[in-house]
């Protein structure tokens, strides 16, 4: 897919999915590809390095995705073609075992920051722009530990659909992707880590599913040839969800 001279803002950009969705931007022509991290600066000027060398510009927005300082470092970017929400956090336990901090912090950085970044860029974004949400199978099936991001998941599926409404008289396309089980860092917070991995790997399609995979899908989303697909949130999980057992 063709990205050619397109301004790209990926969140969480410099380790994982968010990584190779960078990456997959900056190989697709964008003239600018903008990654925002939170902590490690080694991991993101990693990250940018890959990405000059692929032709593309990096900008480096460091902080809180929900803060108001990402939000002014993201305004300052200047018009965006491509929105890609796809850090998130979260505290995996059990729900009696959360407390109104964690619902806090975890429903904040996976829904209400797409909000806040949408109020931000969309005035600004050009007809033909697209946002994308990463989400997981967490928002429609139950899974251990799961409680509070998967409610995160489920609201932010739920703004998804209602921004693709809002936006579409802007030509501002809105749309979700939700991953099956991929091999991240991310997974490392997980008790039952071994377990998913196995799960995840025993789809029909017989292997897991890749950061390279869930970029190609984002690509394709962010491209004309979408044009018509709103508000949906594209499943790519080698078909994990679709057996009954």
């Amino acid at each position: 897919m063709s990205a050619a001279g397109r301004r790209v803002f990926v969140t969480g950009g410099s380790r994982g999915i968010g990584r190779s969705i960078a990456l997959r931007l900056a190989r697709d022509g964008a003239s600018t590809v903008a990654i925002g991290y939170f902590r490690s600066d080694s991991a993101a000027e990693e990250a940018a390095e890959e990405i000059r060398a692929l032709g593309a510009e990096p900008v480096l927005v460091r902080g809180n995705v929900t803060s108001s300082r990402v939000a002014e470092q993201v305004q300052a970017l200047g018009p965006l073609d491509v929105l890609v929400h796809n850090a998130a956090t979260g505290v995996i336990r059990p729900a009696l075992e959360t407390e109104d901090k964690h619902w806090d912090w975890t429903l904040n950085a996976n829904a209400r920051a797409l909000l806040g970044l949408v109020r931000v860029a969309a005035p600004a974004m050009p007809q033909g722009a697209s946002v994308v949400a990463l989400s997981s199978l967490g928002s429609v099936r139950v899974l251990p530990n799961y409680t509070l991001v998967g409610v995160s998941k489920a609201a932010l599926e739920a703004l998804v659909r209602y921004l693709a409404v809002e936006l579409a008289p802007r030509g501002i396309r809105v749309n979700a992707v939700s991953a099956g089980v991929v091999e991240t860092e991310a997974l490392e917070h997980f008790p039952n880590r071994e377990e998913m991995l196995a799960s995840g790997a025993g789809n029909p399609a017989g292997r897991l599913v890749t950061p390279d995979d869930v970029a190609g899908v984002v690509s394709f989303l962010c491209s004309p040839d979408a044009e018509m697909i709103r508000g949906q949130t594209l499943v790519i999980d080698g078909g994990w969800s679709l057996p009954a057992d």
